[in-house]
């Protein structure tokens, strides 16, 4: 049995990471902001960090915010697994942040790049987006009667879970440095995702494809952030199903 600590393991990604480990048999610490005995915000440290951290053999890193502040949690975290003699460092980032330049994909990008030169044995998968992060997206463009997406934008979700499962294998395994990426299993166009979403619903709006402009929504038309092996197996409409039940939502 390893003593593994996953961090934002209240989170979405998180919570079924810890589900996943404890069902294996780990003993799992549990770091968030406010949840006890390990609550930290991982931003600021401190003693209760180290104390996370006291008999640790692996870390799982899940926490993460596009509000900012990943790098200076992830020069908290490493200094503190180095003092616990943590042997193994996983961390969870998304498809495209060497390609895309986008704000939060950069901040990823440098915790990497923090995690792969700490000394610590590491392992870093990268995912693409989650059902649930479209959701949310969605429900916000929804709300005019014209639901205005970017044109021509390609996206490949995949199911939370299975990255859990994946994130969960590696945690137990040896270090492995980068592994292969991680995407859901077709790539479909934005517009046509925001659809699959309006008929689960059964919210009644059109749909407009509105180009912009600038580096960012050039690299996500190119494709930047998705994964060229399509290793997830759960579709969109799947987890639709499963959320919503075919357009009570």
């Amino acid at each position: 049995m390893t003593t593994i600590l996953v961090t934002g393991g209240t989170g979405t990604l998180g919570r079924l990471v810890t589900e996943r480990l404890r069902a294996d048999g780990h003993e799992v610490r549990v770091l968030s902001r406010h949840t006890q005995p390990y609550a930290v915000d991982l931003r600021e440290g401190g003693p209760g960090l180290d104390a996370a951290l006291a008999g640790v053999e692996t870390v799982v890193h899940c926490a993460s915010t596009p509000r900012g502040g990943d790098e200076q949690a992830a020069d908290h975290l490493i200094a503190a697994a180095r003092r616990a003699g943590v042997g193994h460092l996983v961390y969870i980032s998304i498809v495209g942040v060497d390609r895309v330049p986008f704000g939060y994909y950069r901040s990823k990008l440098a915790v990497e790049r923090r995690i792969e030169e700490s000394g610590l044995g590491w392992t870093v998968l990268r995912a693409t987006q989650f059902h649930d992060l479209l959701v949310t997206l969605f429900q916000g463009l929804a709300k005019p009667p014209v639901m205005l997406v970017p044109a021509g934008v390609p996206d490949q979700p995949v199911e939370v879970a299975e990255v859990a499962a994946r994130l969960a294998e590696l945690a137990v395994a040896p270090p492995a440095g980068r592994v292969p990426d991680m995407g859901g299993p077709e790539v479909r166009s934005l517009d046509s995702l925001a659809r699959a979403y309006l008929r689960a619903t059964g919210r009644r709006r059109a749909v407009a494809r509105i180009p912009l402009f600038g580096k960012t929504y050039r690299a996500f038309r190119a494709g930047g952030h998705l994964a060229p092996e399509q290793v997830g197996k759960g579709s969109f409409e799947e987890y639709l199903a499963r959320r919503f039940g075919g357009g009570r939502g």
